[in-house]
């Protein structure tokens, strides 16, 4: 498994260096510049852009400093914009072949001028997207809910990234949001830490200001597994009114709560075995599962889940992702899905991961109407 990992990051290093050299070749040939001088320039240029990212991706996981953050703030959002230029660059190429093929006298470097232009602007578009989260209203029927619960709201927050970008006063903005939409119950499914280390206490405390009328319930994602379960718990430890639910049940008020932790790297969840673990868990009871991963439907069916409330996909985050991450969760990669008595409910999520640009979705806050 450990040999899958490399060549995987492996695979993924050679592809983010290979799409700098393609950016290379392509502004050199689309503008045609014939000076070595500014060959050189770009050519260095893009290659410590494209080590940059690496870097303080490495560096920033056992640094936190103001600088070590902007460092990691500045080359995040040039990989973003890295995606953009691509899209461009591909259409750069289109209009260079079209113009020779049917012999037309197009201004390709004016034109990729512009393309590269239009996807800068595109890509500042994304980066306000990503700090302005929207409310998303949904509404869920349960089978047998009890009436206590009937016309009540759970609030969803999904992948709010706390590190290097999402910082306090984000989650502050976030929580007071939150708390405008009154809920009876708020749930964390997950990837709340970014996977950094460093003063997290400090990033957290805002979750002390939380109201709901039946207390918040947290799980872990993938992310808090690379941070580290152990060190996520000790920091959430700090805040009191936050549950953590580690393959663990709840009824509140009739209501069963389940929370799966995310399975530790490179290991896969052996559902049967968190269920059997549980001791208060009741097959039958209106059933809300929490799970980070829109995954092992079938499982949760069988287990009698009402509803599921999941995150991880980011719906992609930028464009193209979007269909990459369909291709992957199939029509589970976003938004609400019904099929008899199970719903399951996956959230774009309220942050984000690498660059701090979404411009393929709107980060969300949900808010889950029970029937």
């Amino acid at each position: 498994m450990a040999t899958k990992m490399i060549l995987f990051l492996i695979l993924i290093l050679a592809s983010f260096f290979g799409a700098h050299f393609l950016l290379y070749f392509s502004l050199i040939k689309l503008f045609a510049i014939q000076s070595p001088l500014a060959r050189i320039i770009i050519g260095t240029a893009l290659g410590v852009l494209a080590a940059s990212f690496v870097v303080s991706s490495f560096v920033t996981h056992f640094i936190d400093t103001p600088l070590s953050r902007a460092i990691y703030i500045a080359s995040g959002t040039w990989v973003g914009l890295l995606i953009n230029f691509l899209l461009a660059m591909l259409l750069g190429w289109i209009f260079f072949h079209a113009s020779d093929f049917f012999g037309l006298s197009l201004p390709i470097g004016r034109l990729f001028a512009l393309l590269l232009f239009m996807s800068a602007c595109y890509a500042a578009y994304g980066i306000y997207n990503a700090f302005h989260p929207r409310v998303k209203d949904i509404s869920v029927t349960i089978n047998n809910l009890p009436e206590n619960w009937k016309g009540k709201t759970i609030v969803q927050l999904s992948d709010v990234h706390l590190g290097h970008i999402y910082r306090k006063a984000f989650l502050e903005k976030v929580v007071k949001e939150v708390n405008g939409l009154k809920p009876d119950l708020v749930v964390i499914t997950g990837d709340l830490f970014d996977g950094m280390d460093g003063n997290l206490e400090h990033l957290t405390l805002p979750l002390s200001d939380l109201k709901p009328r039946y207390g918040t319930f947290f799980i872990t994602g993938n992310h808090e597994t690379y941070l580290g379960v152990k060190r996520t718990f000790e920091t959430l430890g700090e805040t009191p009114n936050i549950r953590i639910l580690n393959d663990e049940t709840e009824n509140v008020g009739g209501l069963q709560i389940i929370g799966l932790s995310y399975p530790e790297r490179e290991g896969k969840k052996d559902i049967p075995k968190a269920f059997a673990s549980m001791e208060n868990f009741q097959k039958g009871l209106p059933t809300v599962l929490l799970y980070h991963a829109p995954s092992d439907i079938s499982q949760f069916k069988d287990f009698g889940v009402n509803l599921q409330l999941s995150g991880h996909t980011h719906k992609g985050q930028l464009f193209p992702f979007g269909f990459i991450a369909e291709m992957i969760y199939g029509k589970y990669y976003y938004g609400l899905n019904t099929e008899g008595d199970y719903s399951i409910y996956t959230t774009n999520g309220t942050g984000t991961w690498g660059p701090p640009m979404r411009t393929g979705n709107t980060p969300e806050i949900v808010r889950i109407k029970l029937n």
